[in-house]
């Protein structure tokens, strides 16, 4: 073992340290709130599962990101969770057996085999919120609407969502009998918005086909782009209903920023309907994604409608402003004096850091973060400023 590497940590890994530690666990909790109040139960599935538990049916695009390991006592695959979501889909159709709308959330660390891009980490940290057993766009409003609070909550500058509907991409598909091969690489293409790929791709296609799929990826924007829709697309049945859905959606936004983008298809494979992604900062990378993924308990016994997202705590606290160490008040280390010990411990109640100075520690005062201190004075314990130059 080389001694001197031993503290190194993989590629994409990294410790999250002071300040920004509390930051991240103060906004967990703050949102766990959020989702509670709207009456999202919460859950803690395990690290790790059978590896088909996390890979079956829409999941199974996580498996390029899925650590495997052999598990010692069964000698089955097991995988590290790369998203929580199949885990919550799991709960809802084979645990918790509810037959009505079930509302669940959940935070913890997922890992990554790669990282989404070159600035992420290889282990994010979801939040998130899924909601099973409806259908109709009511669900997709509630959740959107939520997602909408979180983003407010987390106070995040210049956030804005983006929608999509993977719905739409799907019924031209369809109707140009597109190949399992050639969909895929024209859903890649698209989702890159790569004009000179899509370009080549619908050649051999009829021309209406072929000029919906080149025109998918100019239809953004805001309300405008839903009539541009309607007049340029193929009349489908369920290009109107997409449309129709995003129209809702986009009318919802109770002064977020919301877009369209016909050609944002995030989650092919996953999402079957309304797909969303949350930027703030003029950031390219989001920070949050979801949408529509029917039929997500099917493998467990139970094809139940679903809708949800995920936010990445980790990415969000990157986003904010630098975070502020937390003030404290610095305490003598005089365990036999009551009165010390009563004034601390009512401090403490208060909601203030009191950081007990032990022995032979004062000339790192500056160290514990601590900007006050606590003094005998008129024989009470007073809380005075801590003045790092005389106090040492």
């Amino acid at each position: 073992m080389n001694r001197t590497c031993a503290w190194l940590l993989p590629e994409y890994v990294e410790d999250i340290l002071p300040p920004y530690a509390l930051a991240l666990e103060r906004l967990r909790r703050r949102l766990l709130d959020l989702f509670a109040a709207y009456g999202y139960e919460l859950v803690q599935p395990p690290l790790i599962e059978y590896l088909e538990s996390l890979l079956t049916g829409a999941a199974q695009e996580l498996d390029l990101k899925t650590f495997k390991v052999l598990d010692g006592l069964s000698g089955r695959l097991l995988g590290v969770r790369a998203d929580i979501t199949p885990q919550a889909a799991r709960i809802d159709a084979h645990l918790l057996n509810r037959q009505g709308a079930v509302r669940l959330c959940y935070a913890g660390s997922v890992l990554h085999t790669r990282p989404a891009a070159m600035l992420n980490s290889r282990e994010p940290f979801q939040v998130g919120a899924e909601l099973f057993g409806h259908a109709g766009i009511e669900a997709d409003l509630e959740v959107l609407g939520l997602l909408t609070a979180a983003l407010r909550s987390a106070e995040l500058p210049g956030a804005r969502i983006s929608l999509g509907h993977v719905g739409l991409f799907r019924a031209l598909a369809k109707a140009a009998a597109l190949g399992a091969e050639a969909e895929a690489g024209l859903f890649d293409a698209l989702r890159r918005k790569d004009a000179p790929r899509i370009h080549e791709l619908t050649e051999a296609l009829p021309m209406p086909w072929a000029r919906a799929f080149r025109r998918l990826p100019e239809l953004y924007g805001g309300a405008e782009v839903i009539g541009a829709a309607r007049g340029e697309l193929p009349e489908l049945p369920d290009v109107a209903r997409a449309l129709d859905e995003l129209a809702v959606l986009l009318a919802s936004g109770d002064g977020m920023a919301l877009a369209v983008d016909l050609a944002d298809l995030r989650g092919y494979g996953y999402h079957n309907g309304v797909v969303f992604a949350a930027y703030a900062g003029g950031q390219a990378r989001a920070i949050a994604q979801g949408g529509r993924y029917d039929g997500a308990g099917a493998i467990f016994g139970r094809s139940r409608p679903a809708t949800g997202f995920s936010l990445d705590l980790r990415q969000i606290v990157d986003s904010l402003p630098e975070p502020l160490p937390r003030p404290g008040i610095l305490a003598p280390y005089a365990p036999e004096d009551a009165a010390l010990r009563a004034r601390v411990e009512a401090l403490r109640a208060a909601g203030e850091r009191v950081v007990a100075e032990l022995p032979g520690q004062d000339a790192w005062r500056a160290e514990s973060g601590c900007d006050r201190r606590l003094v005998l004075q008129d024989g009470a314990w007073q809380v005075v400023p801590l003045e790092p130059g005389r106090d040492a």
